[in-house]
């Protein structure tokens, strides 16, 4: 009677431990398995190579990256299904470049600037006229 009373309040409190902000292990490895598999379909929609998969993504678990990949390639292939050319250019670091700077918003910049004495003297060309 007295080990129930003893383990009671241990139990009581070992449950409250996600409120203290510790986390189950199981949860947290269910979670980066998770994580990993849904990174290595991502990467296979994109016509990525696993080896490009793992280097753009160093902390994710090559099992799950490997996983979620042949998971991905199989249904794309029974489905018939194209992949997509990645949007965002990649360093040879496998780190995402900035987008290049359109060359319309320096025109367009410029554009503005040189338009306005422009048409300062377009209204002093039409008042002297009259």
């Amino acid at each position: 009677m007295k080990r129930l009373l003893l383990t009671l309040p241990l139990l009581a409190s070992l449950a409250a431990c996600e409120q203290l902000g510790i986390e189950d292990p199981a949860k947290i490895a269910a979670a980066k398995e998770a994580e990993g598999k849904a990174v290595g379909s991502a990467c296979r929609h994109a016509s990525r190579a696993i080896e490009d998969c793992y280097l753009l993504n160093p902390k994710a678990l090559k099992a799950a990256v490997f996983t979620g990949w042949k998971e991905m390639d199989e249904y794309m292939r029974e489905n018939k299904l194209e992949g997509v050319a990645p949007v965002v250019p990649r360093g040879p670091d496998g780190k995402a470049l900035p987008p290049p700077e359109p060359a319309e918003s320096h025109a367009a910049e410029e554009k503005p600037a040189s338009s306005k004495p422009a048409a300062k003297e377009a209204g002093k060309d039409a008042s002297k006229s009259k």
